[in-house]
C-alpha cells in the first residue's frame, strides 16, 4: 500500500508540474490525486483482514475512515475558506480602486528599486498578516504597477520568497510557526530574536542576485475603471476597512482562540455589508461593486486545487507515511556529532524544509512535534535551537517550489504562473536564500558558536 500511495503521489505531482505540456489543468490532477489516494488507501486496508480486525471489524474500520476524512476535510476547509475570504477582500479593494492610493505613492519605475520596495514591504507585512494573505495583496498591487506579464511573474515570484521569509520569524506569520508557538516549543520574543536575521537574509540574497541583472524601467499598465467612477472617500474607506479586516485576523485568533478562517470571514462579512450600503447610496453612473459581484470572478480553480492537494497529503499522514518519514530522518541524523557537539538536528530541520516544498509543511511539523514532546526528559526543551530552526526551515523551504506553500499556490492561481517557469527562474534563487539564511542561523546560534571548536577557529 505504501508503495502504491507514494507512486500515485509522485505521478500526480509530475502531472501538476507538466500541466502545460500534457494540457491537463493542474486543478483536475490535484482533485484526482486527492480522491485516488484515499480510494487506494481504503481498498488496500479493506482487503487486509488483520487491519479490519484491528478496528473490531468492518464497521469499526469504516467508522475510523469516516472520522479521519471528516477531520482532515475540516482542516483543509479551514485553509480553503481562509483563502476564499482573503481573495474576496483583496478583490473588493481592487474593484473599489483602493490599491491606486498605494500605487500612486510608489513613484519609482526603476526595476531594481521597485524590486527592493516590493520585497521589503512584503517581508514585514507577512509578519503582521500571514504569508498567503500578504502574497494575495502584493499580486493585486503588482497588477497596478507592472504591465508586462513575464516581468510581473518575476516580481510575483520574489514576493512569494519574501512572504514566506517574513512569515517564518513571526509567531503569527506562518502556520507552522503558529503551531510551534501555540504548543509552547517557542516563545514570542525568542523566535523573533533568533530567526529574524536568518529570514531577512533568506529574502535579501535572492533580491540582491536578481537586482544585479535588472536594468531600465518598468512600464505601468493603463488605468481602466470599467466605466465605474468610485469616489475618493469610498476608495479610502474600503481600503482601510479591507486592510483592517486582514490585520484583525490574528487579533481575533488571539482573543477568541478560534480558527483564523472565522476571523477572515467575519472581516469579509463586515466589508460585505459596508459595500452593500455604499452601492445603494451611490446613484451616479454605474452601481458600485459588492461582494456578490466580486465572488462571481473569484478564482475557484485555485481553491479546488488547494482542496485536492491537501486531501492527498492528509491521506499520506493517516497512512503513517509522513510519520515514518520523520522517524527515518530521526534515526539517520539525530545522533550525528561534530566533536562532542550534536549537529544532527540541524540536518533534520534542513531536510524537512526541503520536503515541505513537496509535502505540506503542516503535517510534517505535526509529526516532528509528536516525536519530540515537551515535558520531563524531553529531547528538545522549550526554545531549543531545534524548534527555532524548524520554524525557519519549514516556513521558508516551501518557496523552493511554487506549489510548496500556500502563498505560492495562491499566486500561481491568480497570475497563472507556469510550474516549470518558476522551477527554472525562481527555485534556484529560493535555494540560495534558504541555504544562506540557514548558515546565518547556525552561525548565530549561541550553543554552536561557543562550543564547537572548528567553528571557533573559523571565526
Amino acid at each position: 500500500m505504501i508503495v502504491a500511495l507514494v507512486t500515485i503521489f509522485i505521478v500526480g505531482y509530475a502531472c501538476i508540474a507538466l500541466e502545460h505540456p500534457i494540457k491537463v489543468n493542474k486543478t483536475a490532477t490535484a482533485l484526482l490525486l486527492g480522491c485516488l489516494t484515499w480510494a487506494v488507501f481504503n481498498l488496500f486496508n479493506m482487503a487486509n483482514p488483520e487491519t479490519i480486525a484491528g478496528y473490531g471489524g468492518v464497521e469499526g474500520y469504516r467508522a475510523f475512515v469516516s472520522s479521519q476524512l471528516i477531520e482532515n476535510l475540516g482542516e483543509t476547509a479551514e485553509i480553503v475558506f481562509f483563502l476564499l475570504g482573503a481573495m474576496t477582500i483583496v478583490t473588493l479593494i481592487e474593484d473599489y480602486q483602493g490599491f491606486r492610493i498605494i500605487t500612486d505613492k510608489i513613484a519609482t519605475t526603476d526595476k531594481r528599486k521597485l524590486l527592493w520596495i516590493i520585497s521589503i514591504l512584503t517581508f514585514f507585512l507577512s509578519a503582521l498578516l500571514d504569508n498567503m494573505t500578504t502574497a494575495i495583496v502584493m499580486v493585486a498591487l503588482l497588477r497596478k504597477l507592472i504591465a508586462d506579464k513575464r516581468e510581473r511573474w518575476l516580481y510575483a515570484g520574489m514576493a512569494i520568497l519574501a512572504a514566506n521569509s517574513g512569515g517564518a520569524w513571526s509567531p503569527i506569520g506562518d502556520v507552522t510557526t503558529i503551531m510551534l508557538w501555540i504548543k509552547g516549543e517557542v516563545t514570542t520574543f525568542n523566535i523573533i530574536a533568533k530567526t529574524i536575521v536568518a529570514s531577512l537574509v533568506c529574502m535579501a540574497v535572492p533580491v540582491w542576485i536578481v537586482g544585479r541583472t535588472l536594468k531600465g524601467n518598468i512600464v505601468r499598465p493603463e488605468e481602466t475603471d470599467d466605466g465605474i467612477e468610485v469616489p475618493q472617500r469610498f476608495r479610502i474607506l474600503v481600503l482601510v476597512m479591507g486592510v483592517a479586516a486582514l490585520v484583525f485576523v490574528p487579533v481575533f485568533k488571539t482573543i477568541t482562540h478560534l480558527p483564523p478562517y472565522l476571523g477572515m470571514l467575519l472581516g469579509l462579512s463586515v466589508l460585505w455589508v459596508t459595500t452593500e450600503v455604499l452601492s445603494r447610496k451611490h446613484s451616479k453612473g454605474h452601481a458600485l461593486p459588492t461582494a456578490v459581484s466580486t465572488l462571481e470572478h473569484v478564482d475557484v480553480p485555485t481553491i479546488l486545487f488547494f482542496l485536492g492537494i491537501l486531501m492527498a497529503v492528509s491521506c499520506l499522514k493517516v497512512a503513517g507515511i509522513l510519520n515514518g518519514l520523520a522517524m527515518g530522518l530521526n534515526n539517520a541524523f539525530l545522533n550525528l556529532h561534530v566533536g562532542h557537539e550534536p549537529v544532527g538536528f540541524f540536518l533534520i530541520d534542513l531536510i524537512i524544509g526541503v520536503l515541505s516544498a513537496i509535502v505540506d509543511n503542516v503535517p510534517l511539523v505535526a509529526a516532528v512535534q509528536g516525536m519530540y514532546p515537551l515535558g520531563d526528559g524531553a529531547v528538545f526543551a522549550v526554545n531549543h535551537p531545534f524548534w527555532e530552526f524548524l520554524a525557519y526551515c519549514a516556513g521558508t523551504g516551501g518557496s523552493l517550489l511554487i506549489i510548496g506553500s500556500a502563498a505560492g499556490v495562491a499566486v500561481m492561481g491568480m497570475e497563472k504562473i507556469d510550474f516549470i517557469w518558476y522551477l527554472k527562474k525562481i527555485s534556484p534563487l529560493a535555494m540560495a536564500g534558504y541555504l544562506a539564511g540557514a548558515v546565518v542561523f547556525i552561525l548565530m546560534d549561541v550553543t554552536l558558536f561557543e562550543k564547537v571548536e572548528w567553528l571557533k577557529n573559523l571565526v
